[in-house]
């Protein structure tokens, strides 16, 4: 079952040529009780259709905890992508959809997009921080 339409496709394909190196989608996910999980781990799958630089790894949320703790997923449906830089819960669809294309882009090329200023700032950070941004489709 596709998720994306041919027209997405296509430009997701075109989109995924700037990638300058490979990108790991890692999907958590389980077969019940998991409203989206089933097409999330499909999106991926397809994503990483579209571009040789593109790999998804799919673990269990239940069975596969070491690699739940690795990558600090607390629910499901989740993609981490490459390393633990971004993780998306729920589906990335709508604009979510572009917040994960951004994140590879960025993955891939090393570059955050931030200005020099705002690194600097960050580097004055002298714990660890967890911060969690909500969105909703609507």
């Amino acid at each position: 079952m596709a998720l994306l339409s041919e027209e997405i496709k296509k430009e997701v394909q075109i989109e995924l040529q700037g990638l300058k190196n490979e990108v790991k989608l890692i999907v958590f996910t389980q077969e019940i009780e998991c409203e989206y999980c089933n097409e999330n781990r499909l999106l991926a799958e397809e994503i990483a259709s579209l571009s040789d630089k593109i790999k998804v790894e799919v673990y269990n949320f239940t069975l596969d905890k070491n690699k739940v703790e690795e990558y600090k997923i607390d629910k499901i449906p989740a993609i981490a992508v490459c390393d633990e830089t971004g993780k998306d819960y729920g589906i990335p669809a709508g604009y979510e959809f572009t917040s994960l294309m951004e994140a590879m882009r960025m993955v891939s090329s090393g570059e955050s997009g931030l200005l020099e200023e705002s690194k600097k700032e960050l580097q004055k950070l002298n714990k660890p921080m967890h911060i969690q941004v909500f969105v909703t489709l609507t």
